[in-house]
């Protein structure tokens, strides 16, 4: 059941705290200090927004940073936090439609926020900063509207030590060097998810990717450039194999970061991903995880889901990407990968719907390579011309903007006579795993 949204409340049926109702977010001008010897942040927040109905009072998602004051079109309006959500009472009521302004003034030791997938969003390295905020951890260093569809721009301004590489997800605008401090500015001109914002902050060499066509860039540890050429060595072929593919490159530019620490998994962020050290071992063996984050610049960044629902559209798309791109650099074709996840999947047990996984296990494994095989499944049914002819116009027809399952269905039965219900339903709605065609 959809959850009714209110103020402190969103329409996503798993994560229903986080986002709010009765606006939406136009966009987001962050100025921030950041102290990285002792992890304080000092922040303002300027959020432009229009209202969806009459509001007298409105919420944000924070987490535990201190409020210091709070404006609404210039007037100072009464607040009270607590650390997930900051309710503000404006002086004079919003009238529906209306566009409004709300000015934050914050500061403190920002921390991640922690839930059923660990501590996510706002992460101090051993020597630097790393932000992962998919799914909740956006409020970790900024208020926010902190759901998925409620996409907006942003402007970002943040002063540093010297000494470090600050990397934003979004475009490079500006850098003003300080007494010992360095201000870094960046824009994000296409609308955005809160949690696909990043911060990445480290001691980093920046270097090309790939020359010609998209601009692709890399910062890394210096001690990992010889290993890291030959793991990212490819990505040019591998940027090029996926605008084949999917259609051109959503976003100006596209940032590679490896951290100095060790991830479980690289994280993917508006035009950005970012890997852990132990991503990078000179044998490109995790070749295939460089090609997923990319491919999520398609599906969870341009496209993004309107709720947490539909992960499948983000995450099997992602995964059949891995196998599209084997089968163009040579290796197994993705009939292959096909083949052979099904047969170990077979033997598992099941117990999810991929359209509706439920909020404990939309990062499940089973999302991820069911997704995979949905879409193998549904290219064989179509053909390969009208299936990528179907995937190119997806993406083109939905650019930067949110997307449902059911949106999806009626998009692929435009380029086929063949009906599509049952294979859907087959996929999609039902725990078993259906045969694969042949």
């Amino acid at each position: 059941m959809i959850p009714r949204p209110g103020a402190d409340r969103s329409t996503d049926p798993y994560l229903p705290e986080h986002g709010n109702g009765g606006y939406r977010v136009l966009h987001y001008d962050l100025e921030l200090d950041y102290r990285i010897e002792s992890n304080r942040l000092a922040g303002i927040a300027a959020i432009t927004a229009v209202a969806g109905q009459a509001l007298s009072r409105f919420s944000l998602d924070l987490g535990r940073m201190r409020v210091q004051d709070v404006r609404v079109d210039g007037r100072a309006a009464r607040f009270t936090h607590r650390p997930d959500k900051l309710q503000v009472r404006p002086e004079r009521p919003i009238e529906d439609g209306a566009t409004f302004t709300v000015v934050v003034r914050y500061a403190g030791k920002p921390v991640p926020v922690s839930g059923r997938w660990g501590d996510i969003g706002w992460d101090e390295l051993t020597d630097g900063v790393l932000v992962a905020s998919q799914p909740i951890g956006a409020p970790s260093w900024f208020p926010c509207n902190d759901r998925p569809g409620d996409k907006a721009t942003f402007r970002v301004v943040i002063t540093a030590a010297s000494a470090y590489t600050v990397l934003v997800t979004g475009d490079p605008v500006a850098r003003r060097r300080g007494a010992g401090t360095t201000t870094w500015v960046y824009e994000r001109s296409e609308p955005t998810a809160p949690y696909l914002m990043s911060v990445q902050i480290g001691r980093y060499d920046l270097i090309d990717l790939a020359r010609g066509g998209v601009v692709q860039r890399a910062a890394i540890p210096p001690r990992l450039r010889p290993a890291f050429s030959r793991d990212f060595g490819r990505h040019g072929e591998i940027m090029a194999a996926m605008q084949r593919l999917f259609g051109p490159y959503p976003f100006k530019e596209y940032v590679v970061v490896v951290a100095d620490d060790d991830l479980d998994d690289p994280v993917e962020a508006q035009g950005m991903a970012i890997f852990g050290r132990n991503h990078v071992d000179g044998r490109r063996t995790y070749e295939r995880l460089v090609v997923h984050e990319l491919a999520h610049q398609w599906f969870g960044n341009s496209l993004t889901v309107a709720d947490w629902r539909h992960i499948w559209l983000n995450e099997g798309f992602a995964t059949y990407a891995e196998w599209l791109w084997s089968g163009v650099s040579g290796g197994p074709p993705a009939a292959t990968h096909a083949a052979e996840w099904h047969a170990q999947l077979a033997g598992r047990p099941q117990g999810i719907t991929v359209a509706d996984p439920g909020v404990a296990r939309m990062f499940d494994p089973l999302v991820y390579k069911r997704g995979a095989l949905t879409l193998h499944a549904l290219r064989l049914a179509m053909g390969n011309e009208a299936f990528f002819a179907m995937l190119r116009s997806w993406v083109a027809e939905h650019e930067h903007a949110t997307v449902t399952t059911e949106q999806f269905r009626a998009h692929a039965q435009r380029f086929t006579t063949e009906p599509l219900d049952a294979l859907f339903t087959a996929w999609l709605d039902r725990a078993a795993l259906p045969p694969l065609p042949r």
